[in-house]
Formats: structure tokens, sequence, C-alpha cells
């Protein structure tokens, strides 16, 4: 059977990397980033879950969000999304384990170099206020590899 050339796919992968910058104390970390978006809502709504660990010398810090984006399609090969959501903060240093809940917002650009949407790249610039001890404020850029998953 012959697929639609135009069908939208099931999910979209990003892997990346995720420099970092702590606004309240100073410091700046470098990590790993992966996340996979779907689109409930065409046109309206995407999902976008995703994981970020930042190692250091003494400690390790695990950043899980959910993001809520409105996307806006600007041309056939470039997108732009709006996104806001919790963010779940698993920090363990010197030995003492911390949990907090932390707000996140993100402004989203996906470039695809073909109008199929199979493979692209994006950059992910946000901004994040953790709730818990210190209300640690931070802004990053992520960016890499969108791998479409159909």
């Amino acid at each position: 059977m012959a697929q639609p050339v135009d069908r939208e796919p099931a999910a979209v992968v990003e892997v990346g990397g995720a420099p970092s910058w702590n606004l309240t104390n100073g410091g700046g970390s470098f990590s790993p980033t992966v996340a996979v978006e779907v689109t409930p809502i065409e046109n309206w709504l995407e999902l976008e879950a995703g994981v970020t660990p930042t190692f250091r010398r003494h400690s390790t810090e695990w950043d899980t969000d959910l993001l809520f984006k409105k996307p806006w399609t600007l041309s056939r090969r470039v997108e732009f999304m709006i996104g806001v959501g919790p963010a779940w903060v698993h920090t363990r240093a010197y030995g003492v384990t911390t949990d907090s809940a932390a707000g996140e917002a993100a402004l989203d650009f996906m470039f695809w170099p073909s109008a199929k949407h199979r493979l692209g790249w994006y950059l992910e610039p946000g901004y994040e206020y953790n709730f818990g001890r210190g209300h640690e404020r931070s802004g990053g850029i992520s960016g890499g590899l969108l791998i479409a998953i159909f």
C-alpha cells in the first residue's frame, strides 16, 4: 500500500546539548538532553516531555519537564512554538538528596532541511524558576537533532 506523502510524524525525538546559566548564584554547565514531542491537537497543542541530567564534581541533577506548546508553521521547513509547563528537579549534592518543583518557559525553533520532516535541527532557549529552597532561576538554550518517528 502506498503511504500518504504529507503525513505527520507520530512523534519527534529531540537529542542534543543544553548549556545553562544559573541566574541566582552565577556559574554555568553543559548537559546532554533528550525529549519526545507529540501533537494531540493539530496546529493548537504540542506536548514535550524531556530530561536533562547535569553531572558536576560533587553533585548530580536530573531535570524532567513537561511543556505545553502552541505551534506556528512559518514555512514548510520552519516551525516556531511557545511553551510553558512544570518541571521536577532531583538533585544529589555532597550526599544530600533534594527534590523540588519548578516552572519552565521556552521558545522552540525547528528547522527541517527537507519538506518531508524526517530529520532536522532545533534551538530552544528557555527559563526555569525552581520553587524549592533558594528559588534558583536559570536560563539556557538547548539545541540538537530532530528525528521524526512515523
